[in-house]
């Protein structure tokens, strides 16, 4: 089975590369000549654990390619996948530029039958106007089928997640048998794992794609709301999650409290739902508070900050973690981007150090010292910063921290350290809901 996917961004590029695991042969296609002169010597754009390893293996074992032709692409694969971006418009609605675009494409170049899966993040009836687009865009008057196959990935565990999921979803409408039996076949190496497959029809599985981002958004707002109560009462929003998420009812996961949800998904996702029920005379308003949460939530950070050092200007702050989480380089909608920038309209220095991320902050910043390390992002600065939870921020060397820092104020937003063992060692220390 030949397969293309239209799009190499980080959905497209871990989709096609997976399959290409399975031993399907896969050709991924884009645009940029940079990018594709890049994947093509076993590289990758973006930063995501063992993602680069299984992208040289599979171009070295002919089972991956890329290509700027979506023509021949199309012409040639049974399956092709659309996993472009479908980034967030003026009104709050998710943009299907690309998405259309591709559809055009696939109308003008479809040679024989074509299963035409959307990967995409995309509103409930996509699935209509990818099918309307290519048929008006036909020449011959070829079968085809439309499908959703959402995808659950997330930044810094995807091929995990890939390999490994929690689920699979396949929506296709009467009719569609043959599609179906092509994806699971596409899919047969999970079966070997009893990965539970969800069939069911195309408007569904659009439906649990956003459904599901709203939830666990939902859920980080919640805690996040909870841990605020905690302060005001003594107590310990760690123990609070974990005696709820012991309940298996409500399960553990998402029940960290910190400075909001970022990323390129939950933030345009719940919007984007909420304007699909919108459309719909519905209203979402569980999900519109979560958002409205997580927007709140960098003014509850910045006051933190400046409850703990007084007024920040003129002072150096080193904020470890640029990136929306840790094990990406991802920026997109990162809360310590966010926070940097509030701290220097009030007038503070920064120095920052993220191990993945940096480049791509550069980018986005103005008057940032970017360090080497850890410990020369503390260095000389009035206060240490925590926002990104990376691993290696989980065991500083305190005592020499506190050498480094010209005041011994330790702001945790991520409640990587008990307090109990900052104050012991003579820091002054805030972190999340922790009384």
């Amino acid at each position: 089975m030949n397969v293309a996917v239209i799009g190499t961004g980080y959905v497209g590029l871990v989709t096609g590369t997976c399959f290409a695991e399975f031993g399907v042969k896969v050709i991924c296609v884009d645009k940029i000549k940079e990018k594709l002169d890049l994947l093509n010597q076993g590289e990758v754009p973006f930063y995501e654990p063992g993602l680069k390893e299984m992208v040289a293996r599979s171009v070295k074992a002919g089972r991956l390619s890329f290509t700027s032709d979506i023509g021949l692409a199309i012409e040639r694969s049974l399956v092709i996948f659309i996993a472009v971006g479908t980034p967030q418009g003026e009104t709050g609605v998710a943009d299907l530029s690309y998405v259309k675009e591709v559809a055009e494409s696939i109308g003008k170049h479809i040679n024989g039958y074509k299963v035409i899966v959307n990967k995409s993040t995309v509103p409930v009836g996509t699935g209509e106007i990818v099918e309307e687009i290519i048929k008006n865009h036909m020449t011959d008057n070829h079968r085809f089928s439309v499908i959703s196959n959402p995808e659950f990935l997330r930044e810094g565990a995807a091929i995990e997640d890939f390999l490994k999921p929690n689920r699979v979803v396949v929506g296709a409408n009467k009719g569609d048998e043959e599609a179906v039996a092509i994806m699971k076949d596409l899919y047969s190496p999970l079966y070997l794992i009893e990965t539970p497959f969800v069939i069911t029809n195309r408007a569904s599985a659009e439906m649990i794609k956003y459904a599901a981002n709203a939830f666990l958004a939902v859920k980080i707002s919640y805690i996040n709301e909870v841990a605020d109560l905690c302060e005001r009462v003594g107590a310990d929003v760690h123990a609070v999650a974990k005696g709820i998420g012991l309940d298996g009812r409500i399960g553990n996961k998402f029940l960290h409290p910190g400075p909001g949800f970022g990323g390129s998904c939950f933030p345009k996702d719940t919007i984007a739902f909420s304007n699909t029920a919108k459309k719909h005379a519905c209203q979402l308003r569980i999900v519109d508070a979560a958002a409205e949460v997580n927007q709140q939530r960098i003014d509850v950070m910045i006051k933190k900050i400046n409850d703990l050092m007084g007024d920040v200007k003129g002072k150096t702050l080193a904020i470890l973690g640029v990136a929306f989480k840790l094990n990406t380089d991802d920026i997109r909608e990162s809360p310590s981007l966010k926070i940097i920038k509030r701290l220097q309209e009030q007038g503070a220095k920064i120095r920052a150090y993220d191990p993945a991320a940096m480049e791509n902050a550069k980018k986005e910043t103005n008057d940032v010292i970017f360090c080497q390390d850890e410990y020369d992002c503390v260095s000389g600065s009035n206060a240490v910063v925590i926002i990104t939870e990376w691993h290696q921020f989980r065991n500083l060397d305190l005592e020499r921290v506190k050498e480094l820092l010209i005041e011994p104020i330790f702001i945790d937003l991520r409640n990587i350290y008990e307090p109990h063992t900052i104050k012991r060692l003579g820091f002054k220390h805030v972190g999340v809901g922790r009384g």
